[in-house]
């Protein structure tokens, strides 16, 4: 059976450390793909926000 694992955090070394602990609780057999992406965007106030985000796509 084919799932998704979804990581999304405002920080990369807090996305890496997330994916990091989930990939300790599989097998590399299990792992299939992992898509990476990085958002910006200003607030109002013309604050900068980032969102660093993974899917991992495994085999149950």
């Amino acid at each position: 059976m084919l799932k998704v694992a979804v990581f999304d955090e405002e920080h990369e070394k807090d996305l890496q450390t997330e994916i990091n602990s989930f990939l300790k609780g599989i097998s590399e057999e299990q792992l299939i793909d992992i898509k990476y992406t990085v958002s910006a965007a200003c607030d109002p106030d013309g604050e900068q926000l980032y969102c660093f985000s993974a899917l991992i796509l495994y085999r149950k």
